[in-house]
């Protein structure tokens, strides 16, 4: 902390007395207090939206997933599992790209999925149709949106700087599983 740029340092403050440590990701961020604040702000937005804690940490661990960050796939599995109280199974399908156990929760999943896959593309998709016959609105799909733009940062974030992960979620180590298909660049 005592090298970040002054703007920083109050969201760093609160992230330190709010989880007892300053998660590297966020030190990482700290280089640019914009971008940290942003990250932090839109993370407090997503919170208010129409989406329960539970469907919050599917969105924000398949889009983790589909832009394979392993440090927030670990980071939101801990916090599925020990701040928000997932079941096991879900958090496990996530981590794996696999159907999830429960029927809405996996229309949020798949929808979620397109939309990264296919950036946005998705209105006449299947995904959607499904999204939207799991009781989905409108509204769910743009706060979608804004999960992703959330995730972009961070996924993104720690791709270009190699955030190692915290010792916090170090049971949530994780790794791309070898049978997903996908392209490795």
């Amino acid at each position: 902390m005592a090298s970040a740029p002054v703007g920083s340092l109050p969201t760093l403050e609160a992230a330190n007395k709010e989880m007892g440590f300053i998660p590297n990701l966020y030190a990482h961020l700290a280089s640019s207090p914009v971008t940290l604040e942003a990250y932090k702000q839109l993370g407090a937005l997503l919170e208010k939206s129409a989406f329960n804690p539970v469907e919050q940490q599917t969105l924000l661990l398949a889009i983790s997933f589909e832009n394979r960050c392993a440090y927030c796939v670990a980071a939101h599995s801990f916090i599925a599992r020990n701040m928000v109280k997932a079941d096991a199974a879900i958090i496990a399908a996530l981590r794996g790209g696999q159907v999830l156990p429960d029927a809405k929760l996996n229309a949020l999943a798949n929808f979620v999925r397109a939309v990264v896959q296919e950036r946005g593309w998705v209105a006449d998709s299947n995904e959607l149709k499904e999204f939207f016959a799991a009781g989905y609105t409108q509204q769910h799909a743009l706060e979608v949106i804004l999960g992703v733009a959330m995730k972009t940062i961070s996924n993104y974030t720690n791709h270009l700087t190699e955030t190692p992960l915290d010792a916090a979620f170090a049971d949530e180590k994780w790794a791309l599983p070898d049978d997903y298909a996908c392209c490795k660049r």
